[in-house]
């Protein structure tokens, strides 16, 4: 297979090829899907052909994304992407929750989705600050 991509598009894999692995496999520990370990070391080992040698660094003989990279500003975006799956799905919990965890049906869901809405909107507003927990 031969794809051919411009240099900001091949930068651009790079990106979504990071992302992709470090959200299938940073939670995993030793259980790491080695596959896309295997598919992130192969596509930025194309970084020295085409002149990307910052990228990219070579430990016990495996290609990996360099701490130039991986350093370089990736991990903002995904810290964006975490914040905001963690507000929606506690925003859907919490809904849910004030539901008594009824099974979503016509009936019901538009109430769920005006609780989930104001969740959110709590949260934009004030993030965690005014959540509780009583124990």
């Amino acid at each position: 297979m031969n794809i051919e991509l411009t240099d900001k598009e091949f930068r651009r894999l790079l990106d979504m090829v990071y992302i992709g692995n470090w959200i299938l496999n940073s939670t995993r520990g030793q259980d790491r899907i080695t596959e896309y370990d295997e598919v992130e070391s192969k596509i930025f080992s194309y970084c020295a052909a085409n002149g990307m040698r910052k990228l990219f660094e070579v430990k016990d003989g495996v290609v990996l994304p360099s701490r130039a990279f991986s350093e370089g500003g990736i991990h903002e975006a995904i810290m964006d992407y975490e914040d905001t799956v963690f507000y929606e799905i506690l925003a859907e919990e919490l809904a849910r929750r004030d539901m008594n965890f009824e099974p979503i049906s016509q009936e019901n869901f538009d109430e769920l989705a005006n609780r989930i809405d104001e969740y959110i909107e709590e949260f934009e507003q004030n993030g965690v600050e005014n959540i509780s927990l009583n124990l």
